[in-house]
């Protein structure tokens, strides 16, 4: 079964409809010059309103890595995901801090990229197109990948279908595909949802 994150929640309302449709993960963002930014208070009284069956993910680009366990060890988020040049040493202290799963994600230009997040220490893999801009790769490059992954960068209703069927991904991922005007939206929030349950209950 393929598991669902919906990433760069930043407004009651996001949690509201998150906790109506229970994908597997949301995603909080803790780069500052994200968009979707959110800080430390405002993560804390979200993940209060969150329904505890919905693990939170924080997304960090280059972060301190005492900055990041502490926001585990406190609860605010139960798994990290980083996206910048974090390497296995890094990895291997932050998770040595906390005991919590990471996710380390890699940008995908090419097959050896693809192999250099297959030996990644993570405990999972994130393949993205770039970082946020709605992009998808080339998912042909995937066909010979032996580890279970996060799929990301460019997913919406349009194409998650064919993503998740074909693909078979441990996790997809999207931000920017359930929005409208730069906000979530609770309606295609659910669309993307109901349609990976759908090739999930499918077959």
């Amino acid at each position: 079964m393929t598991r669902i994150k919906l990433c760069g929640l930043t407004r009651d309302e996001d949690i509201d409809a998150v906790n109506s449709i229970l994908p597997d993960y949301i995603g909080f963002v803790f780069f500052a010059k994200s968009s979707r930014y959110i800080d430390k208070e405002q993560a804390v009284r979200l993940k209060q309103k969150l329904d505890g069956r919905v693990k939170a993910v924080g997304v960090f680009v280059d972060e301190k890595v005492e900055a990041v366990a502490d926001l585990l060890s406190e609860g605010v988020i139960d798994m990290a995901q980083l996206h910048g040049n974090e390497d296995d040493r890094y990895i291997n202290e932050l998770r040595g801090l906390t005991g919590k799963p990471v996710i380390k994600a890699f940008r995908i230009k090419g097959k050896d990229d693809i192999r250099r997040a297959e030996l990644s220490v993570a405990d999972h893999i994130l393949l993205d197109a770039g970082t946020g801009d709605g992009k998808t790769f080339d998912w042909q490059w995937l066909k010979d990948i032996k580890r279970p992954f996060f799929l990301a960068g460019g997913l919406d209703t349009g194409n998650v279908y064919d993503a998740v069927k074909n693909i078979r991904p441990f996790a997809v991922d999207t931000s920017s595909g359930i929005e409208s005007d730069g906000v979530k939206d609770p309606e295609k929030m659910k669309a993307f949802t109901d349609i990976v349950r759908s090739v999930t209950d499918n077959g």
